[in-house]
């Protein structure tokens, strides 16, 4: 389902500035699904989802969490930062 946590410097502004992460999934994932996955996986509540179809086929998803969860905490659990 997620591939893994996309690390480029915009991602990484992402995750401080607006409490966002932003993660590579597979294509065939639909919003629910990757919300329900996220939230169960890591315990986190999302505030929103939104997805971006890439030229290279690949499905890039921003992951907004709720105010009282951490998107800093989030990507230190995954070794991101």
């Amino acid at each position: 389902m997620i591939i893994y946590p996309v690390t480029t410097e915009k991602a990484i502004n992402q995750i401080s500035k607006n409490n966002t992460i932003l993660f590579q999934v597979d294509s065939s994932q639909t919003k629910q699904t990757i919300k329900k996955f996220i939230e169960d996986e890591y315990k986190v509540k999302i505030d929103s989802v939104n997805v971006m179809n890439n030229f290279q086929n690949k499905k890039i998803v921003y992951v907004k969490l709720k105010k009282e969860f951490s998107a800093m905490d989030l990507a230190s659990k995954l070794k991101v930062l």
